[in-house]
């Protein structure tokens, strides 16, 4: 049966390994910066430039074939989105120049796009309420596990044995696999039988109605702010201003990673029954303490305390969760749930995943690379007053302050039992 305890189980298991592979395509060029900006005579403006060009094209694909999948379903999305965004990660270490590498990381942001809000849109779909926030926190979590613990160290490893080109090799294959999973296992959601509902195209506008969309909007442009300011700049940081080597960089980015990979599924679980708004405004503190963490010089004396930290402080993977899947799609109708992924994905991804990689490689070229983590911590800042304006939306919590949420059921509720 499709919504089976041992389907979702199995549905988790292949979604979380495809996602982590997809981002640990998207973040291996920050790690891999000091090693192709040399050979290319980059500047910070220009790093920031690559991962700013990737960025805007998943923004603008994440929101359009969300929508799509709305009308015609996920699979026929997500397969090739998974699958050519794998050959297109493969590709980045054949690059020759500068504009290579920029093309061919823009092509990456539109073939990724779509494998976020379809996924997470899928797996939304297919979990029964009160193991929403658990389902898609664990899911979520395997881009701070793979692309953001595993990744700075497994391709500064591969980049200082066989270089650079070889760790973008090794980054992309992956992806190939977990397509042909996807496409052999997953099933289409229940939900989207032959007579589920299909949107007509000026239905879409309708979303914007519902303030927290909005609130979500903002709140996801200082999340992203925060997320791509400490990846891309941390590690150029740490080389360049602290004088660290870059494994050392990618040991303290891969802890800072490791610990966002187990809030990232235990904040959102806990968030099915506390509510989502004041995990939320926790997690939004404590991400502020990363960026600031890398700005204390003393803390480089004692590396393992300084990764010790940024541990236990990195609560990313579980804002996105929150963010960008739960507290959209549990706000609007149902036949708009990727739509609405889509929707705060985009504003995220202009406002902060674009936008603030340009500027904060331009002040780093008049300040120095500390205003970046201060640009990092105020994401953070910005995305906790967004906070304190979001309606709660998660239905044990609503339930408890007699709150009627905006949701519709994703499923009914099934037993926990296996079939």
């Amino acid at each position: 049966m499709d919504h089976s305890r041992r389907y979702e189980n199995s549905l988790v298991a292949i979604l979380f390994f495809t996602w982590g592979t997809v981002f640990l395509g998207r973040m291996s060029q920050l790690y891999l910066a000091p090693y192709f900006a040399p050979e290319f005579h980059l500047g910070h403006a220009q790093v920031g430039a690559v991962a700013s060009a990737l960025a805007i094209t998943w923004a603008a694909s994440t929101f359009f074939f969300g929508a799509l999948s709305d009308r015609v379903g996920r699979k026929p999305i997500l397969v090739p989105a998974v699958f050519v965004f794998s050959i297109l990660s493969w590709a980045s270490g054949l690059a020759h120049s500068f504009h290579q590498l920029l093309l061919v990381r823009a092509l990456m942001g539109v073939a990724g796009g779509p494998a976020w809000s379809t996924m997470t849109a899928l797996l939304e779909e297919s979990s029964p309420h009160g193991r929403r926030g658990r389902n898609i926190g664990l899911v979520v979590s395997a881009a701070a596990l793979v692309g953001l613990a595993a990744a700075p160290v497994l391709t500064t490893q591969v980049a200082a044995r066989w270089g650079w080109r070889s760790a973008f090799f090794v980054a992309g294959a992956p992806g190939l696999v977990m397509s042909l999973l996807v496409w052999k296992f997953v099933e289409e959601p229940a939900a989207r039988s032959d007579t589920y509902e299909k949107p007509s195209l000026s239905e879409y506008i309708s979303i914007l109605r519902y303030r927290n969309v909005w609130l979500c909007c903002l709140g996801a442009a200082g999340f992203m702010s925060w997320l791509f300011a400490v990846n891309v700049f941390a590690p150029l940081y740490i080389t360049e201003v602290a004088h660290e080597s870059a494994t050392t960089a990618g040991f303290l980015l891969g802890a800072s990673g490791l610990g966002s990979f187990f809030l990232g599924f235990l904040l959102p679980s806990l968030s099915d029954r506390w509510g989502r708004k004041p995990i939320l405004l926790l997690m939004a503190a404590m991400s502020a303490v990363v960026p600031l963490a890398f700005l204390v010089p003393e803390l480089y004396v004692y590396p393992a305390v300084l990764a010790l930290i940024v541990f236990v402080a990195n609560s990313g993977q579980g804002i996105a969760s929150v963010v960008l899947v739960l507290v959209p799609t549990e706000t609007v109708p149902s036949q708009f749930r990727a739509t609405s992924i889509g929707l705060a994905t985009l504003a995220g991804e202009v406002m902060g995943a674009t936008a603030a990689p340009i500027l904060a490689g331009t002040l780093a070229q008049k300040h120095g690379l500390a205003v970046t983590m201060w640009l990092a911590a105020a994401g953070s800042g910005l995305l906790f007053l967004i906070t304190l304006f979001l309606q709660e939306t998660g239905p044990a919590r609503a339930a408890m302050l007699a709150i009627k949420p905006r949701i519709r059921p994703n499923v009914p509720e099934q037993p926990d039992a296996a079939d």
